[in-house]
């Protein structure tokens, strides 16, 4: 049995294991969460600069949601196009994929692959193609969580969008 377990060098498993974990680097899970917040809360940051900016223009906060949203995606995506945001993410790790930039970043980072092959066919083409499974499965998502909300509201159950 034991020679079944030595290496051709003559190295046992166990040993060559133990080498292996005192050579593995260490992770500095302190210094990971603390680049992590630091990136989340400049992303953050932004965000509330430019919802501050759509409140000073007269909307509500509620009115200033989608208007937000679809702001932050296009700041997401344009960080990707111009190659910063990988760098940013390379950095500070789930800090940078966890916010809603992070979304947009994951959905233009593959069609930027393709922007070689030219706008139309390249990048165009790529976009829906990833764009397609996100958008039926947030269809699917929002019509689920719609009839759970009305099927709560017939027995007198109210929240979400529906209280």
């Amino acid at each position: 049995m034991g020679a079944a377990l030595r290496v051709e060098h003559g190295v046992d498993r166990r040993r060559y294991q133990e080498w292996v974990r005192a050579a593995e680097p260490r992770p500095h899970v302190a210094a990971a969460l603390l680049r992590a917040f630091l990136a989340g809360g400049m992303i953050c940051t932004v965000g509330q600069g430019v919802l501050n900016l759509l409140r000073a223009s007269g909307l509500s906060e509620k009115e200033a949601a989608a208007p937000l949203a679809v702001a932050m995606v296009f700041l997401g995506s344009a960080a990707t196009a111009l190659g910063v945001y990988d760098n940013l993410a390379k950095v500070a790790g789930m800090g940078a994929a966890l916010p809603i930039t992070g979304f947009s970043n994951a959905m233009t980072a593959p069609a930027m692959e393709y922007k070689r092959e030219g706008y139309v066919l390249g990048l165009g083409s790529r976009v829906f193609s990833v764009a397609g499974p996100v958008l039926v499965y947030g269809f699917a998502t929002a019509w689920l969580l719609a009839m759970v909300s009305w099927l709560l509201s017939r027995v007198g159950i109210h929240w979400g969008l529906a209280g």
